[in-house]
């Protein structure tokens, strides 16, 4: 694992001194101006695909409402701990992931997990980028109506046919990573939180119209039951493992996400508040995102374990069955692209971040790179569906090697790596000052979360990332 982050760290590194600027002044490093606006930001980085496409997929796949139940022990047992120890880091260092290693355990090699998150940043962005281009796509045929009086088979081919299009999804990608870009090169209080105040509010409101609408549905009410009564004799050791890996791509951990966000935090920001404000809120948009799609689903007689596929192949046909489908699919479709494009701006920040302080070149030139190397990505993720299809390594395409590596591989070893290094080689003195704010506010149960950060976390999550492995 070290000698391809190694390779990928030099070969970039030489890519990147063609655009060092030379006897310059670095730019002054930004903040979050307003509380609301980092938790608009933080939420918005936590908040994702991975709450509306992936997880009611995996719900359905693995046996509803018994799922839901371990996806929330999962969240506030392991995922919340893990959480505050990112901002422990993020906001005690004030650096990029790399940076931020480097500064609190210096002469060390504990700055390989910064990399590693990093890494694992740019390689979501390869195929999330993708995945946010079906979905402008899919904003565009809801609004064209598109989506309108055709079959379920032909819903299956609509999107079976565009993906396999060489060009077509990559010049979406390519407006994805514009959009992104454009965002992230004018800085934290100028551009991501000023473009997450504008964009949260509207996803949350787009759910609960959306939630509601689904709940009235004449039937919805087998799949509220499938969905919230629980039926452990579905539960298999595999959804238990999935339930927590899940959690962990749900709150962006274990790709520097939260500790790039947390150094541009003020130091009166409370972090354990902090973390539980987006803890809860990513969970209830998981679980509002369930009662979008599963009454809908039981309401018309389809499929819930419809995998990925589920989006956009199944729910089209849903929305054609209401009274008023234009307006359901359009909003459902613009919902889940900001849902995306709130998590690739912060995953594009990462990256940037990173570059930007560590070989000294603008903010500016720093997006434009990270841009370019996640198009580069985007363009064979894309291909995975078209001309490279056929391509496979250990049954996996490039697009699906980029997924397996990143969720079942980097994010659980990175996450673990945290949990050790904020447990066990971070003096416990900075932790404590970090979450206290140097005593200013009270922090019960420290004892517990170092505790769960030493032994239960690690474990846990070596569970899921040996499973990986062996599967």
């Amino acid at each position: 694992m070290y000698d391809v982050v190694y390779y990928h760290t030099f070969v970039i590194s030489q890519i990147f001194s063609m655009f060092a600027e030379q006897n310059t002044k670095m730019e002054k490093r930004g903040g979050f101006a307003t509380k609301i606006g980092i938790l608009m930001a933080t939420v918005g980085s936590a908040v994702g695909l991975g709450n509306i496409w992936r997880f009611p997929y995996e719900t359905g796949r693995n046996g509803g409402a018994a799922f839901l139940l371990v996806y929330l022990v999962c969240i506030f047992i392991i995922g919340f701990p893990v959480v505050m120890a990112e901002f422990v880091i993020g906001r005690r260092a004030k650096a990029n992931p790399v940076g931020a290693f480097k500064k609190l355990a210096p002469n060390t090699k504990w700055h390989w997990v910064g990399y590693m998150g990093v890494l694992a940043g740019l390689l979501i962005l390869g195929y999330y980028s993708v995945v946010a281009g079906w979905t402008m796509e899919y904003v565009f045929k809801a609004f064209s109506l598109e989506l309108e009086n055709k079959s379920a088979v032909d819903y299956t081919s609509m999107f079976e046919t565009f993906t396999a299009n060489p060009i077509r999804p990559i010049i979406w990608t390519a407006l994805v990573m514009l959009i992104s870009h454009l965002i992230v090169k004018k800085g934290i209080k100028g551009g991501i939180e000023k473009a997450s105040r504008i964009m949260m509010p509207l996803l949350f409101l787009f759910m609960l119209i959306l939630a509601v609408h689904s709940i009235l549905l004449p039937g919805s009410m087998k799949g509220i039951e499938f969905f919230l009564n629980p039926d452990f004799s579905k539960l298999t050791a595999e959804s238990v493992l999935t339930a927590l890996g899940h959690a962990f791509f749900s709150l962006s951990l274990g790709m520097g996400c939260l500790i790039t966000y947390s150094s541009y935090f003020k130091n009166d920001i409370n972090l354990p508040k902090m973390a539980a404000q987006v803890t809860l809120i990513d969970t209830l948009v998981s679980v509002t995102a369930g009662l979008i799609i599963f009454p809908a689903v039981f309401a018309f007689n389809m499929q819930p374990e419809a995998g990925p596929g589920l989006v956009y192949m199944v729910l089209p046909n849903v929305f054609q069955q209401m009274p008023g489908s234009f307006i359901w699919s359009t909003m459902f479709y613009i919902l889940l692209f900001l849902a995306a494009l709130t998590s690739l701006i912060s995953l594009h920040e990462v990256v940037t971040a990173y570059i930007h302080e560590r070989y000294s070149i603008s903010r500016l030139n720093s997006s434009r790179i990270v841009s370019g190397l996640v198009l580069f990505l985007g363009v064979f993720c894309s291909w995975s569906f078209s001309i490279m299809k056929n391509v496979t390594f250990l049954s996996m395409n490039f697009f699906e090697w980029l997924e397996y590596l990143t969720a079942s591989l980097l994010l659980p070893l990175g996450g673990m790596l945290i949990s050790i290094f904020v447990a066990w080689y971070l003096d416990k003195q900075i932790v404590s000052d970090e979450l206290s704010n140097k005593g200013s506010i009270k922090v019960k149960g420290f004892k517990i979360y170092i505790f769960i950060l030493r032994y239960v976390a690690p474990l846990c999550i070596f569970a899921v990332f040996v499973t990986s492995i062996v599967k």
